[in-house]
C-alpha cells in the first residue's frame, strides 16, 4: 500500500488576499476552485505536485483561531533569500531572516502569511541525515 501526504487545508479570512500571497508571492499555481453555499476553496500546487487548500467559510467572523495544533507550513525552494525578499516586499511579517543553519544542511527563513500562519522557507544544500539537530550527538 502506498501512502503520501498530498494536500493540507487551512482556513483563511480573506480568500482573495490569501490566494494573492500563495499564488503571486510564493509562486504556487491554482489547480482548481470549489464553491459551495457554506464555503469557498482554492487549491494551489507547488512544483512537486503537493498542494495547499485555502478554505474560506462564509459564516467565519473575525480572525482565525490558530489554537496550538498547526505549527508551520514548510516550503522548499532553490532560493531562500529571494523568496523571503518577495514575501517581505509583499507585506508579509518577518519572523526570521534567511540564515544558514549550523546543524542542518539548509538555509531557513520564516514569515507569516496574511492570516498569521507561520511559513518556513527552506533551501536545502545536501542530504539531511536520518538524525539531525543540536542533540543528534
Amino acid at each position: 500500500m502506498k501512502t503520501s501526504v498530498d494536500q493540507y487545508c487551512i482556513n483563511v479570512t480573506d480568500l482573495d488576499k490569501s490566494v494573492h500571497f500563495y499564488e503571486t508571492v510564493l509562486g504556487l499555481k491554482i489547480t482548481h476552485r470549489v464553491e459551495t453555499p457554506d464555503f469557498q476553496e482554492v487549491i494551489l500546487a507547488g512544483e512537486n505536485g503537493n498542494r495547499i487548500q485555502l478554505a474560506c467559510h462564509r459564516a467565519q467572523e473575525g480572525p482565525i483561531d490558530h489554537g496550538n495544533g498547526f505549527w508551520k507550513l514548510y516550503l522548499d525552494t532553490d532560493d531562500c533569500k529571494e523568496l523571503y525578499k518577495r514575501c517581505i516586499d509583499a507585506g508579509a511579517e518577518s519572523i526570521s531572516e534567511p540564515e544558514r543553519l549550523e546543524h542542518w544542511p539548509v538555509t531557513a527563513a520564516f514569515v507569516r502569511d496574511p492570516d498569521g500562519y507561520m511559513v518556513e522557507i527552506l533551501e536545502t544544500h545536501g542530504e539531511t541525515p536520518a538524525l539531525s539537530g543540536p542533540g543528534a550527538g
